[in-house]
């Protein structure tokens, strides 16, 4: 479990599938909401689309700036950006609503598991199976003192309880 909690950085990583609010101030028709696609990438008015993928919103919020000051559009750009929906993660198994969740920015597994319904009476509750985007396969991973984050797009699959 160490390892898995390792894996995730705090704070909030954006990726394809959240929905972003840019703000330019004081450029009301390049202020809007947009997609992130595919590879984490953000496509906006007058600039090169710009790769988001794995950055927290203060760091896209710069390069943003870069573009829109680079490309002379914008004398001296402002931007904020603000998450209006996070990619969602997946609870499986004997959980009492099994499906697909909007992910909260920071989650941890007692939380998915409240969010969906809490533990059936048949759950194993010392260990989960869990898919991260990032790994090659599944793994087995044991539940100790210390709660296990969920990171956005996992799968976590709660086994049935043998004894």
């Amino acid at each position: 479990m160490a390892q898995a909690n390792s894996e995730i950085s705090t704070g909030y990583l954006i990726g394809a599938g959240d929905r972003l609010k840019v703000t330019v101030f004081d450029e009301e028709t390049l202020t809007g909401e947009y997609d992130v696609g595919v590879g984490g990438i953000l496509a906006l008015p007058l600039i090169e689309p710009v790769v988001v993928q794995d950055k927290k919103p203060p760091e896209v919020a710069k390069l943003i700036e870069q573009s829109l000051a680079e490309g002379g559009y914008v004398l001296y750009p402002k931007v904020s950006i603000e998450i209006m929906e996070h990619r969602t993660f997946f609870i499986l198994g004997e959980v009492a609503s099994p499906g697909e969740y909007p992910h909260n920015g920071e989650l941890t597994l007692e939380q998915a598991v409240a969010k969906a319904g809490g533990y059936t009476p048949r759950a194993d509750k010392g260990s989960v199976i869990l898919r991260r985007q990032s790994w090659p396969e599944s793994k087995l991973v044991k539940l100790g003192q210390a709660a296990l984050k969920v990171a956005p797009g996992d799968t976590i699959t709660v086994q049935e309880s043998f004894f």
